[in-house]
Parts: C-alpha cells; structure tokens; sequence
C-alpha cells in the first residue's frame, strides 16, 4: 500500500489570532526569467475555512547541488509579516470563500 505524503502544517500567532501556514510551493527556477516563481505559503486561520496563498517573488537562483527549502527553515517572523500583510490587503480569513492569492514582497509586506 502507498504511502501518503504528510504535508508539515505549523501554528502560528498573528495580532493575537491563531493561524496555521504549511509550504504550498518551493522556489522554482527556469533560464527563462518569465518562468520563475517565489515560494507561496498557504495560509488558514484556525478557526476558519478561507484559504489564502501567499507568493514571494523567485529571489536568487541557488547555486548548484544546493538543499531544497524545507518549511522549518522559514522565519516565522517572515510567516507573520506576511499573513499581517494578506489581512490587510483584504483577506478575510474567517469569512468563506474562494482561495486568495496575494504577492508580498522578500520581506512579506
């Protein structure tokens, strides 16, 4: 029987709201500068349904044979920021709803 894949979620406090972010997609690179993507979080609030992912821009390609991001080697300072930053630009996490895809900068803001 197959294994399923466990994803890592983790719990975080936001302006006192309990929140729970996993890693949705790791920095993809490409020799084509219109083919990378960021890291993007997916975010919940504890209690609530409404999903959003966060995208951070590709930053610098890693140098060859370099490890992969694990989830545990983001900053949750980082985290944070970037879920302050999804709320104020509109998400609403208690409400339901479709997905929410917000673009942050580096820093998360």
């Amino acid at each position: 029987m197959p294994r399923s894949k466990q994803i890592a979620e983790f719990e975080i406090e936001v302006a006192g709201e309990p929140y729970i972010w996993r890693l949705q997609r790791r920095p993809q690179w490409s020799s084509d500068p219109t083919e990378r993507r960021g890291m993007a979080l997916g975010v919940r609030h504890k209690e609530g349904q409404r999903e959003a992912v966060i995208e951070f821009p590709p930053g610098p390609q890693p140098r060859f044979g370099a490890r992969q991001l694990q989830p545990a080697q983001i900053a949750p300072e980082l985290v944070a920021k970037a879920i302050a930053s999804a709320v104020a630009a509109g998400w609403e996490p208690l409400s339901r709803g479709k997905i929410v895809n917000i673009a942050v900068d580096e820093t998360g803001g």
